[in-house]
């Protein structure tokens, strides 16, 4: 048998949308329709430069932990800066996500998504000839203005791509790169400081990254813009052409693009950030952001612990740095550490991309939270016992947390804030959903260690189990499964 060169007679009427065509199932010539449809060439192109944009987010991250020591040492940066150069890159992805996030929605996702790799990579060059303090907290809000860039642009231009079937596992395996990519960068930071044992080694940790991601910068200008965002601004003829260009395919399907024509409104053709909070999108804006501002607050809260876990799990470095060599021995003791909690996020997220378009985004994305809670609750029985039992149940309470955050809110927040938004506004209302819970997590990094002092540990994991399960609640109140659904058909 052998496929047929369209699953249907050419629709001349034009009452297709890009959706539609992207979803057509082939059939075989006895009329057997295949149940998902496969991707083509360029459809995998946009997964892969967009899964390598999750990469890097990770990669530098994650490697800037391992590199810090040595930043410390030799800028001989004080508290006050450290905390400074600690949230640099934080506080730039939460300005990136809402004001370059939300640009797509204006010049295209296309333009964005390779402005965003241009900014990271210029940023990432100066980072390795910075001479003081300032020039690199401006570098690392820098790169954190480009990732936060790529939070709602790397969902869009794979989403709007892809077969409504297949976007929760293609979206959530792209972004389970973002946990790859940490691991590398661990990986990668420990084999620097081996290689060179010296000061000078943060530099080549970053430098790295820096001939890979021009590649796929490059990479990035050699994809079709986004045939949803075009036809949404009323674009239709250059939608047709990137719809012809997105699904290449041998035999050819569909054989002819005809997309239905609709009036573009006012607001599709200059969309509106305010537009988020009108009686159509207040929900989408509230389950967006609200949630993801939740599990933010638990995910960067229990980050805090991590250092002091792993101390007492490794048996710690050492009690004084007396000089780079001591310094380094800790990074690598550290960097050790970081990858084997990491590993747990990349089981998490796996099995995440397995479940979402089975079991749904909204009931994994509840049943996450309140296993995130009873992770917690396991972590806080340890404050009444001491030795190995301690240790056993804060790894036990925060390796579940850790896994069902992944698997769960972590996951499902970024993949629900790019798909519960109308075409016209998707890039603003993904980008403030990331912002929003980006303020969760500039807030517990500088509140946490004041709380941890103030009402202790016991209270501050109760306060975090409350919060998980008010995530939940949230989660369940202002619900949108978006599971299999056509993008085209969301906010109408």
């Amino acid at each position: 048998m052998s496929l047929l060169a369209d699953t249907a007679m050419p629709d001349t009427t034009g009452h297709k949308s890009v959706q539609d065509y992207i979803d057509e199932l082939p059939v075989w010539s006895d009329g057997t329709t295949l149940k998902s449809s496969p991707m083509t060439d360029m459809q995998w192109r946009i997964w892969s430069l967009a899964a390598a944009g999750k990469f890097f987010e990770g990669f530098v991250v994650f490697m800037t932990g391992v590199a810090l020591p040595l930043i410390v040492r030799e800028f001989h940066i004080g508290a006050a800066e450290k905390g400074i150069v600690s949230a640099a890159s934080l506080a730039g992805i939460l300005f990136g996500a809402v004001l370059l996030g939300g640009l797509s929605d204006y010049f295209g996702r296309k333009r964005m998504f390779i402005a965003e790799m241009i900014i990271f990579c210029a940023f990432l060059a100066l980072l390795l000839v910075c001479q003081n303090f300032l020039s690199l907290a401006i570098c690392l809000f820098g790169l954190g203005m480009a990732l936060g860039c790529d939070y709602p642009t790397a969902h869009m231009i794979i989403s709007e791509s892809i077969p409504s079937l297949a976007r929760g596992k293609l979206v959530l395996g792209a972004f389970a790169f973002q946990a790859i990519g940490a691991l590398f960068g661990t990986g990668v930071g420990c084999l620097v400081l081996v290689l060179v044992p010296d000061l000078s080694a943060w530099r080549w940790m970053f430098a790295t990254a820096l001939i890979p991601a021009i590649l796929v910068t490059l990479g990035r200008f050699f994809i079709v813009e986004s045939p949803n965002w075009l036809s949404a601004r009323g674009q239709h003829d250059k939608a047709e052409a990137a719809v012809t260009k997105l699904l290449v395919r041998t035999p050819q399907y569909p054989s002819n693009i005809s997309l239905k024509r609709h009036i573009t409104n006012a607001e599709q053709a200059k969309p509106s950030f305010w537009a988020l909070f009108n009686s159509r999108n207040l929900r989408a804006t509230i389950f967006a952001s609200v949630p993801w501002f939740i599990q933010d607050l638990g995910t960067y809260g229990i980050g805090i612990f991590t250092p002091t876990i792993l101390a007492a799990a490794l048996g710690g470095g050492s009690d004084h740095v007396r000089s780079v060599s001591d310094l380094i021995s800790d990074g690598i003791l550290a960097a050790k550490g970081a990858a084997l909690i990491t590993f747990l996020l990349i089981v998490g997220i796996a099995f995440a991309v397995v479940l979402a378009d089975k079991l749904g985004r909204i009931k994994l994305q509840i049943g996450g939270f309140i296993g995130c809670a009873l992770g917690l609750l396991i972590a806080s029985f340890s404050i009444d016992f001491e030795g190995s039992t301690k240790i056993a149940l804060i790894f036990a309470g925060f390796m579940m947390f850790n896994f069902m955050t992944n698997i769960g809110p972590n996951a499902q927040t970024y993949l629900l804030a790019g798909e519960v938004f109308p075409t016209s506004v998707r890039g603003m209302g993904a980008g403030f959903a990331a912002a929003f819970a980006k303020i969760g997590a500039v807030a517990t990094a500088f509140l946490f260690p004041i709380l941890l002092v103030a009402i202790g540990t016991r209270a501050l994991l109760y306060g975090l189990v409350v919060t998980s399960v008010l995530g939940a609640i949230v989660t369940w109140m202002y619900r949108i499964e978006t599971t299999g659904v056509n993008l085209d058909e969301i906010g109408r």
